[in-house]
């Protein structure tokens, strides 16, 4: 399984799924299932919406963690799309047209209710008549300051219910429109992105029961493998797994299951909930968008955001083939996109210092290379000039025996009479000979002097230093065995003059 650390940057929509339970993988291996002993890729049980931008649950859609972490600009900082936002929220425009576009849109868009909202928020903004008198001003810049910040409950009328005043309200100001990365894989390629809330380095030592478990969750199926693509590193301690799952026909010919296929398939009650129970927080598809979907995402302006705001969004998109306007909303989204921007900043460094670590090294190891390629280059050109002189030497034996008993030719006749040119101009005392005479001489006297300096150093072929060591070697042998001999016939000596003196002294004593 290898992992793809190339996988593009930025994550999105990490509020919406439900917590999960904290602590280790601890269910790996003893997560029960109900899924059956097949594989079945049915509709989800548990979603809400019959399209795939409903207004409930929007958790398959494509974006998500595939979105990069492109900064937008003049309009704020790029983020996300997924689930924390909700293409859901797209559908609360109001739309001129009731159409599904293929199923995209399910429900149809309830102008009156947005009318009246619309009529109530203006009426809580501008003229409240809650108390009748000069306090409703008061209450009405209350309001105003409220749906500035996009939160609490805006009061106007004792006969009507409050307007509750959000960050999607057009008059919040903590609105910017960014740009995210658009997903180029296909549904065929059948990648699924899992965001567990636990750290990257436990996610890699419980890898193997990661895959297990997730094995059992599909139903133990001998015909199905799961597979990690990728590994990646989130902010707030978690991660983003990206797995793929393989099936085997009984023919032999393998084939991946389709990305929606196997999302529908966590979707679903009892497979959520193991899921969960692993420490998934949040699932969905990274595939990519069709023309259609987002020819419609870039006609409706997301809740709350200006039209003339978002269609200068479009036209300052510095790559609509591969970046798409989303809008940021509030600061704890802006707080979230620059944890994801900070968390791939760290990635890209260590990554370039590993790269550069890596150059360094081939760097090096090019120098030595090079080094030991000049020195065998030398070799080889002292070796070639020794084989061109010998094989010179041979050319003028072989010539001299065929042209052996034969009169000297016109030719060589010519060719020699240039040689004794050449001699006569080598052997005059102000020509070459004379320069030739002071460069030996000049040679000389820097090889007595022990400065001459060259730029290349003698090579001494190996067998010949081989012999060169071994005849040394036999001389400091032999010179040892000498100086041995010779300290023995030193003891010798001693010996024979100590004998000499006592018999002398003897001698005299018995004379005496």
């Amino acid at each position: 399984m290898a992992f793809n650390f190339g996988a593009p940057s930025g994550t999105s929509g990490t509020a919406a799924a439900p917590a999960a339970p904290a602590g280790g993988f601890g269910g790996f291996g003893t997560t029960s299932t109900t899924a059956g002993s097949a594989f079945s890729f049915s509709a989800p049980a548990n979603t809400g919406t019959t399209g795939l931008f409903g207004g409930t649950q929007n958790k398959g859609f494509g974006f998500g963690t595939g979105f990069g972490t492109t900064t937008g600009t003049s309009t704020g900082l790029g983020t996300g799309l997924g689930t924390g936002l909700g293409f859901g929220g797209f559908n609360t425009q109001q739309q001129q047209q009731q159409t599904t576009l293929g199923g995209l849109f399910s429900q149809p868009t309830q102008a009156p209710t947005q009318s009246n909202q619309l009529i109530n928020t203006a009426s809580a903004l501008s003229a409240p008549t809650l108390l009748g008198d000069e306090r409703d001003a008061i209450l009405a810049k209350w309001n105003q300051l409220q749906a500035f910040w996009g939160t609490g409950k805006g009061y106007f009328n004792n006969n009507i219910p409050p307007v509750e005043f959000t960050q999607e309200n057009p008059f919040c100001r903590f609105k910017a429109v960014g740009y995210s990365c658009m997903p180029s894989n296909k549904d065929e390629d059948g990648l699924v992105v899992l965001v567990f809330n636990k750290k990257e380095t436990d996610i890699r030592s419980q890898q193997q029961q990661l895959v297990e478990s997730l094995h059992k969750i599909l139903g133990g199926n001998q015909a199905l493998t799961v597979n990690v693509e990728g590994i990646k590193t989130l902010p707030d301690d978690q991660t983003e797994v990206v797995i793929y799952v393989v099936e085997r026909s009984p023919n032999g010919t393998s084939r991946r299951v389709p990305a929606t296929t196997l999302y529908a398939h966590f979707e679903q009650a009892n497979v959520k909930t193991q899921l969960q129970q692993l420490g998934v927080t949040l699932s969905m598809t990274r595939t990519e968008l069709s023309p259609a979907q987002i020819k419609q995402l870039l006609q409706n302006p997301p809740a709350g955001v200006d039209p003339i705001i978002w269609e200068q969004a479009k036209v300052d998109n510095p790559d609509s083939e591969k970046l798409i306007p989303v809008p940021m909303v509030g600061f704890k989204e802006l707080l979230r996109r620059l944890k994801v921007q900070d968390q791939m900043t760290k990635q890209h460094q260590t990554r370039l210092d590993d790269k550069k670590q890596i150059i360094s090294e081939d760097i090096s190891e090019l120098q030595k290379n090079q080094t030991t390629t000049m020195a065998k280059i030398a070799q080889y050109k002292r070796k070639l000039m020794d084989l061109s002189h010998r094989t010179l030497q041979v050319l003028i034996k072989q010539e001299i025996q065929r042209k052996s008993g034969y009169a000297i030719q016109a030719d060589e006749e010519q060719l020699r009479v240039q040689l004794d040119t050449i001699q006569c101009e080598l052997n005059a005392p102000t020509q070459f000979k004379g320069r030739l005479n002071e460069l030996m001489s000049q040679i000389r006297m820097q090889n007595h002097f022990g400065a001459v300096k060259s730029e290349e150093k003698y090579y001494i072929d190996a067998d010949l230093l081989r012999e060169i060591k071994q005849h040394l070697k036999q001389q400091q042998e032999g010179l040892s065995h000498l100086i041995s001999i010779i300290k023995d016939d030193l003891e010798d000596i001693k010996l024979v003059e100590h004998g000499l003196n006592e018999t002398i002294h003897i001698r005299g004593g018995a004379f005496s």
